[in-house]
């Protein structure tokens, strides 16, 4: 990291919480410019298939706390 990076981050790190927060949401921001317009095209078909599964039946669903009980078991 370079000098005025590190000063810039110091300087942040004695800013209120909330105001840190906000500088990390731009941050983030600013990092998410460009989109994969191919990842975004394979999110929609893969939403669309979803829902598809919802709908006609087909999808099996199981209540949450069943599903956080099996990852938990599973990775003890």
């Amino acid at each position: 990291m370079t000098e005025n990076a590190e000063r810039v981050k110091r300087a942040v790190l004695e800013l209120p919480e909330n105001e840190r927060a906000e500088l990390a949401q731009l941050l983030i921001q600013s990092l998410d410019q460009e989109c994969d317009a191919n990842a975004e095209a394979a999110w929609d078909a893969e939403l669309e298939r979803r829902l598809k599964r919802l709908e006609d039946g087909s999808a099996r669903l199981s209540p949450a706390f069943e599903v956080l009980a099996e990852i938990t078991n599973k990775y003890k």
